[in-house]
């Protein structure tokens, strides 16, 4: 293999069982699960329950809801439903009960994700913070040395450099609360690892390793711009004379646009076999959102993720005693 970071001995799915592990050494989250109408989205909150990572809060129509658990066997007897009629009064209300103190994260269930965001990023009564809402996928990739970031991939269609440096320490922000360690390595990147006015997002990676220099961004390493071989790939970086901290041995992956992100992510999903969690940043409460072709293990890790990063705010900002 190219790369000095091949991992002798890899176990598949070894680094999500560890965050899985970490999360329950921390309270559980209490989580408002918006619509979990389908078995899997209801199988996935019962095992993250079961584990004692979360303590779920299910939103959506009550009848509907218990029909499903009993069609497929699954005990909620336990869970506190809020009835709402439909999908989008589900979202609303989940968002409401995130105002009103009643959840540390929000978690997406068998209702869209468009759904789901518009009330999180409505004006008034949204949750909205002065930080971009991004999206981060925590890829376990076989032969990779790395637990590796991919930002962003869902949520940013066109982001513009202001939204790029919120979505840049969005993840470097999730990577630290989460416990992988200080100052992640972050490629910038983009189809060539020279500066061209004729490839904007080169001159984006540019402007945003020159704003980490100054301070905007902070607790990473970054350079670029890096193409994805030389990003992850030691020997490809040297071939091309690439000397930095970064360069072969990225941690997090900042795509140009969303349309980059979704393809690179969901290549490395089903064409090396690779495990994607994701996780909704920059809002008042990490967002899980999971998709219908997540198998158990990727929910977990998204779960355990949210708890993690709940609890990394809740011991910056502390309730204060009554």
């Amino acid at each position: 293999m190219s790369t000095a970071l091949v991992e002798p001995g890899y176990a598949p799915h070894a680094r999500y069982e560890r965050l899985i592990v970490a999360a329950k050494h921390v309270p559980s989250a209490a989580t408002i699960v918006v619509h979990p109408c389908d078995e899997t989205s209801l199988a996935g909150v019962c095992e993250a329950a079961e584990i004692g990572i979360i303590k779920p809060i299910l939103v959506g129509p009550r009848d509907r809801i218990r029909s499903t658990a009993a069609s497929h066997g699954l005990d909620i007897a336990r869970f506190e439903i809020v009835d709402a009629p439909h999908s989008d009064a589900a979202a609303a209300k989940g968002v409401e009960l995130v105002h009103e103190g009643r959840g540390e994260l929000l978690m997406k269930g068998s209702l869209h994700t468009d759904e789901l965001m518009r009330s999180v990023t409505a004006v008034a009564g949204g949750l909205r913070t002065n930080r971009r809402i991004s999206h981060v996928y925590v890829m376990d990739v076989p032969g990779y040395a790395e637990t590796l970031f991919i930002t962003d991939a869902a949520i940013n269609i066109f982001p513009d450099l202001d939204a790029k440096r919120d979505i840049v320490q969005n993840a470097i922000d999730l990577f630290i609360q989460i416990g992988l360690g200080s100052h992640p390595r972050v490629a910038l990147l983009s189809a060539v690892e020279t500066v061209t006015t004729k490839i904007p997002s080169t001159i984006d990676a540019a402007a945003l390793c020159k704003m980490a220099d100054r301070g905007q961004i902070t607790g990473g390493i970054l350079d670029g711009p890096l193409a994805f071989d030389n990003a992850v790939d030691l020997k490809a970086a040297e071939i091309k004379g690439i000397k930095s901290p970064v360069a072969g041995r990225a941690q997090i992956l900042v795509v140009p646009d969303l349309e980059a992100g979704n393809m690179l992510a969901k290549n490395l999903t089903f064409l090396a076999k690779a495990d994607a969690a994701g996780i909704v940043l920059g809002a008042r409460v990490p967002i899980v959102l999971t998709s219908r072709a997540d198998s158990v293990r990727a929910r977990l890790a998204s779960c355990a993720m949210a708890v993690l990063a709940a609890d990394a705010r809740r011991r910056l900002h502390p309730v204060p005693p009554v």
